[in-house]
């Protein structure tokens, strides 16, 4: 009898550690990742994601396992994508853009959804106030229409004899702040004194009629509205106005770093950073409607000397003292 209870204590002395082990073990999260782009176009957005849940203690395959879906410029994809996405049984979506954002919001899901490079979240839908956005959805906003007037005002700074400024842009099929960027390039040209000259061209396989129209026009210098076709196909479109052989600029320092003459605005890479703030509070309990949706806190004017040397053009001294950074 003294025999069996010694052998009934031992067990159970193992047996409350292996229990207690147990109890630890950390939930492994499920985190959807939906971009409009390609695996190429879309990286920076994803690692910079991933860096910020690393910052916080997560790593992945440990404590949380990414599902990404990739549309590849194709956004009639995006809601089968969604759908894949939501019978994986996710446990939070992160959906960079607004346009990704929209298409999850559409599906009807009450699963946390985090954006990061929304321009107007509110206008969008995604929320009732940056201060309290209510719902299943919070974020970063880039606010790409606040800044429209500053890129023209940095354009006519540089190069002081612009007088016609080409505009390219994309009315996307779902609102993502682009009208609202061409309004307020238009008000700024009226400050400034200069013409516009607007083409729109909705797909890569267009751009080559886009740019071939814009050169009849003769424009001083152009500006490249951004939206997520013109994102996923930088590099062309990069390529294509570097021909025109005049200043351009972009939203995001992404085009510059693909070959486009230079850019001014938020940066993609820290507003998706920023998400994984958001992403570890809501996975920790924090409703996403009780966090507010915040706006850029870093800002880039980034030049390409390697392109300009490329096409004849001088930066003046001035303008590259403010750069943020330079490729060269």
């Amino acid at each position: 009898m003294l025999r069996r209870k010694v052998v009934l204590a031992a067990a159970a002395l193992v047996a409350v550690p292996l229990s207690s082990f147990a109890q630890k073990q950390p939930k492994v999260w499920r985190i959807g990742f939906l971009t409009n782009g390609t695996v190429t176009s879309s990286q920076g957005q994803l690692d910079a994601f991933v860096r910020g849940l690393r910052e916080l203690g997560y790593a992945d395959g440990k404590n949380f396992i990414l599902e990404p879906r990739y549309a590849e410029g194709k956004l009639d994809r995006l809601p089968a994508l969604v759908a894949e996405l939501l019978a994986q049984k996710i446990d939070l979506l992160f959906a960079p853009s607004g346009i990704a954002a929209q298409a999850a919001k559409k599906s009807g899901t009450t699963i946390p959804i985090v954006f990061a490079l929304a321009p107007d979240p509110v206008g969008q839908g995604f929320g009732q106030s940056l201060a309290r956005p209510g719902g299943n959805m919070t974020g970063m906003t880039s606010t790409h229409t606040e800044l429209s007037a500053k890129r023209m005002e940095l354009l006519k700074e540089a190069f002081p004899a612009i007088k016609r400024i080409a505009v390219l842009y994309f009315l996307t099929q779902s609102p993502a702040g682009v009208a609202e960027q061409l309004a307020e390039t238009e008000r700024a040209a009226k400050v400034l004194g200069v013409a516009l000259v607007t083409e729109e061209s909705p797909s890569v396989e267009d751009f080559e009629r886009a740019f071939a129209s814009i050169r009849t026009r003769r424009p001083d210098a152009l500006v490249v509205i951004e939206n997520p076709v013109f994102f996923t196909n930088r590099v062309r479109l990069t390529d294509l106005a570097a021909e025109l052989r005049i200043p351009a600029i972009y939203n995001v320092s992404e085009y510059v770093h693909a070959g486009g003459l230079m850019s001014y605005g938020a940066s993609y890479a820290d507003l998706c950073r920023r998400a994984a703030t958001y992403a570890v509070k809501i996975l920790n309990g924090a409703l996403p409607g009780d966090l507010p949706i915040e706006r850029p806190t870093k800002f880039e004017l980034v030049i390409n000397l390697k392109t300009a040397k490329a096409i004849g053009l001088a930066i003046p001294r001035s303008v590259l003292l403010r750069a943020d950074d330079t490729v060269r």
